[in-house]
Order: C-alpha cells, then structure tokens, then sequence
C-alpha cells in the first residue's frame, strides 16, 4: 500500500487503520476503549492494598493515584487502543512440574524480554499513526502505572478471570498486553463480560493457596512474586510448595479450559529458547554473575539478578528428591551471597540424613557471620534432631 493510500485511509478511519496495523505487526486482538471505562477497579486496587497483599511491592502503593485512572497519567488521553499478542507454549506447562531435576522457568520468560518486543511494536504503530493523523500518543507495557487488565476487560479483549489473569475466548490466558493512549478520539468497542462460570480450576490448582477468594489474588504466597519480586529468604513453610519453579508459576494460566481455544505463539523471539527449557539444576546452580549475564541476555529473568535466581534453583534442588543434586548445594554454602548460603543450607537438609548434616555443620566454621544464614543452619538441624 503507498503511502498517500494508507494516509487516506487514516484519514478515514483511523481506527481501523490503527486496528489494521496493529495485526500486521502481529497482535491477534486490538480493541478501543476510553479512559472512563473502568471506573470501579480504583477501588478494587485500594481494597487490594489495605489488605497487604501487594507486600514488598511498595511502587503499587507509590503509583495508586496514577494507576487509578489514565488521565491521571495523561490528561489529554481520549482514547485507550489495547492489544494482545499470543505467546501461546506448544505443550502443556503443567508437564513439566515432574522434571525434578530441572528447573521450570515461566513460559513467558523462556524467549526474548517481552517489554523490549512489545514496546518496539507498539512504538512503531504509534509513531505511524502520530504521522498519518497529527493526534499525540504514548505508549505502556507493564512498567508503567497503567491498569491494562482492567482496561483490556473494558475493551473487550477479555476478562479478568478468578486468577486475575486476562482471559481471552479466542486464545486462553497466553496475552501479553500493550497499550497506546492517544488524543484521537475513536469508537469504543464493547466490553468483554466474564465467562468463568463456576470454574474453580485455577483457585483449586495453586500450590501455595494464594487466592483467598475468587478474583483476589494474595501476592504474599504467590509463587510468582516470591521467585520474582520477593528480595529476601523464601518463607520455610513455602518453600516445599514450590517444587522445580525456578522464575515463576504457570499453573493458574495452564489449567484454564478457555486454553482449549489457545495456540501457539508465532513471534520467533518469543518462542522458548532451547537453553531456557527445563534447564538442569546443577548446571544452574553453578552460574557466577558473569554467567548468569550470558545466559538470560535478553530474557526478563535477567532483572532478578544472579543471587536472587540461584536462590530459586537451591530451593528446586532441595524439593527434588535428588541425593545426586547434594553436591551443587554444598558446592554453594561458601558463596558470597548470604541469600544463596541460606538457601544451601535448607536444600541440604532436604537432601542429606539429620546425621550427615549434623557431620557437615560440624565441619563448618563455628560463626557465620550473617545472622539469617545463622538462623538457617539452626532451624536444620533442629529440624534433624528432632
């Protein structure tokens, strides 16, 4: 098409010509709604953050006026177009739960950091439609105090199901989702309404009895905050729950019988990278900074940093089952991290007899200098005694 044409036509129709351009750079869903249209979820958010169950994540707390209600981000936005692009796995997540010796990493996590693909499309269409039509834009994926469920609900690309996650008819739970606000006023779609019924699958199915009720989501026990935003030791009782997932859970998404409709994804730097998918934990264990760079170049599992992943992988290491992965552990207890220490010491008191462990701690120096590493070792081996 040139130029002039697609010009006219932006002209013409700019949502469509916006919603045309949007599937040519790959989204499968494009749909308008307007500021105004989800008034009530300000309030559900502050419900959310009185009870706590944001935890550590202060910047929920921090960005509430502005994550309330788009033009409190943008004054002159008239017009929301929100997008959803498939990232779909070619296989059941919840299959690899019994790869014991491996570590799961979330779908979404296994290609190319999705922010960085998304936002270079959503760039691309904006500043197109910037040129053809002279209206502003700004675009949002994720990072910012944008509310693009509840937006995405209001347009009609789903609805937030009783996991929280947008739900798709079309596609299952495998969305990711970018907004562009502009100051083009464009028809609204209609709203998507909730089709989850009396569907209990993804409550029933969490390990760590994260949902304290439909629809509410306790981020505290939330097995994908605490591999991800959680900085600190992993509560002792959680930590069995979480099995091989070592950056975050799938099992809410994976279980949802709308994935019937779902495909795989098409975006190539999306798709799972073959050193991503199921890794083995000893190798993993094994990563110093330098390594842990290279290998999640690119990948959103790099923003975690090293210490904090490598706590993950001891934590799968010790609900493996696995003797033969007591040497990774130990291999860790002199680390430089008292987070990865920590960690050690717990993977191997699930690995080890109370009396070899009791041997090992003998064998150690007499102080540990960081008091949680301390803690550690203490609640091991009382846990061996008893």
């Amino acid at each position: 098409m040139s130029t002039s044409t697609s010009e006219n036509i932006a002209d013409a129709d700019p949502k469509g010509w916006l919603t045309g351009r949007a599937r040519a750079e790959g989204f499968e869903i494009a749909r308008v709604t307007t500021p105004e249209a989800a008034p009530d979820k300000g309030e559900n958010l502050s419900r959310y953050l009185a009870d706590g169950f944001h935890a550590t994540m202060d910047w929920m707390a921090t960005t509430a006026e502005r994550r309330r209600h788009p033009r409190a981000l943008w004054p002159d936005v008239r017009s929301i177009l929100v997008l959803g692009l498939n990232y779909g796995p070619d296989h059941d997540p919840l299959a690899d739960l019994k790869h014991r010796d491996r570590g799961m990493i979330s779908v979404y996590a296994r290609g190319d950091d999705y922010h960085d693909v998304v936002k270079k499309k959503l760039k691309s269409i904006a500043r197109d439609f910037a040129a053809r039509t002279g209206a502003e834009v700004k675009v949002f994926v994720d990072t910012a105090p944008v509310m693009e469920k509840p937006l995405a609900e209001a347009a009609g690309v789903g609805w937030q199901g009783k996991h929280t996650n947008l739900v798709s008819r079309d596609l299952g739970s495998w969305l990711f989702l970018g907004a562009i606000f502009t100051t083009a006023g464009l028809a609204a779609d209609e709203p998507e309404t909730d089709h989850c019924g009396s569907c209990r699958a993804c409550l029933d199915i969490c390990p760590t009895d994260a949902f304290p009720a439909p629809y509410r989501l306790d981020a505290r026990r939330c097995i994908s905050y605490l591999t991800i935003e959680h900085a600190g030791p992993i509560p002792r009782d959680l930590r069995p729950m979480i099995g091989n997932r070592i950056y975050g859970c799938d099992d809410c998404l994976a279980v949802c019988p709308w994935n019937k409709f779902a495909r795989a994804g098409r975006d190539a730097k999306l798709a799972a990278r073959t050193e991503l998918d199921l890794p083995a934990l000893a190798k993993l264990a094994e990563l110093d900074d330098t390594a842990f760079r290279a290998l999640f170049s690119k990948s959103p599992v790099k923003r975690i940093k090293r210490d904090r992943f490598v706590r993950n992988v001891l934590i799968a290491i010790g609900n493996s089952g696995e003797p033969a992965l007591a040497d990774a552990a130990r291999a860790r207890l002199d680390d430089g991290s008292p987070l990865v220490r920590g960690a050690a010491v717990w993977a191997l008191s699930r690995l080890l007899s109370g009396r070899h462990l009791t041997r090992l701690a003998a064998a150690r120096p007499e102080h540990e200098a960081d008091p949680q590493v301390r803690e550690e070792w203490r609640a091991a081996l009382s846990e061996a005694a008893a």
